[in-house]
């Protein structure tokens, strides 16, 4: 199968391109850097000059470019920024596919698992209808820059994605820095929901969501033992053998760090109903086990 990545060179791309080299799939990558190796294709990210054609050889495309969160404040001009990086890759993609004279069979798009809300009593799953705030409504663009690959009979996947757990790559070094530094504790009043996924079984679920041809639509790719932050914090503190007793009020880290202190103090539980359904087993499904494996 010959794979084309966008997004390939970030944490996520780079464990998926190394999963299929390793089961001897060709894979491509779209980088805006000079292309270094023939499997990098440049694109600017926006417009399909230069390597819209490129389309024609593959067998499938994953779309996981995105500009990271995690970058603040969340001023006007920035989440402008952030929606660009979403939605005009995607916009990119589909136009290329458009004009395509072979169309490849498989589209996944990532997602977020924010598209439910950050409050909210009920379990959301993939059929819960999106929220009003900004995240929410980014993953609705972000899923709709390439709605009409699905009108052109291609099957699109949506990856709806928890935080990624990885032991050098992501949120995940920077949340265990804490407890490491023996500062470990909940943040806000700890109840909020905090989803997560082994980086391992993204990448499984990415590879079982490209092979099965019956898969379409969303899925939430999210571990099914939902975690507390209070809980997920002091496991992580258990786990690297560090005292539990600090907390961070929500007060403050809205003052630090303006709107997106929600990312730390808000999050709504989800489960991965579809992803069950369709026969999908989690590896590391219990947070104890992912955990021990990433501090390891």
């Amino acid at each position: 199968m010959r794979v084309l990545i966008a997004g390939g060179s970030g944490f996520l791309g780079t464990a998926l391109r190394t999963s299929l080299v390793k089961d001897r799939h060709e894979v491509f990558i779209l980088t805006r850097r000079s292309p270094k190796h023939p499997s990098e294709i440049q694109w600017d990210g926006k417009t399909t000059d230069g390597w819209g054609h490129r389309i024609n050889d593959m067998d499938a495309v994953v779309n996981l470019a995105g500009f990271g969160l995690v970058h603040w404040p969340w001023t006007r001009k920035q989440k402008q920024k952030i929606v660009d990086s979403c939605v005009l890759p995607g916009l990119a993609l589909a136009s290329a596919i458009k004009s395509a004279s072979r169309r490849p069979r498989a589209f996944l798009q990532t997602s977020g698992i924010n598209r439910y809300g950050l409050r909210g009593e009920s379990v959301a799953d993939e059929s819960t209808p999106p929220a009003d705030d900004f995240l929410a409504q980014l993953t609705v663009k972000w899923e709709d820059a390439t709605k009409s690959v699905e009108e052109l009979g291609v099957r699109r996947v949506i990856t709806r994605n928890a935080v990624v757990l990885a032991r050098n790559d992501g949120l995940f070094p920077l949340m265990a820095l804490a407890p490491r530094l023996f500062f470990g504790g909940k943040l806000g009043n700890g109840k909020q929901a905090m989803p997560w996924i082994h980086v391992a079984d993204h990448t499984k679920a990415l590879r079982f969501l490209l092979d099965h041809e019956n898969a379409h639509g969303p899925f939430n790719l999210i571990s099914p033992e939902p975690a507390s932050n209070a809980e997920f914090m002091r496991i992580v503190a258990q786990a690297l053998h560090r005292p539990y007793w600090f907390h961070v009020p929500g007060f403050l880290l809205r003052l630090a760090l303006g709107e997106m202190s929600v990312l730390l103090t808000e999050g709504r539980y989800s489960q991965p109903k579809r992803l069950i359904e369709s026969g999908f087993q989690f590896h590391f499904g219990k947070l104890e086990d992912a955990l021990e494996d990433l501090l390891k």
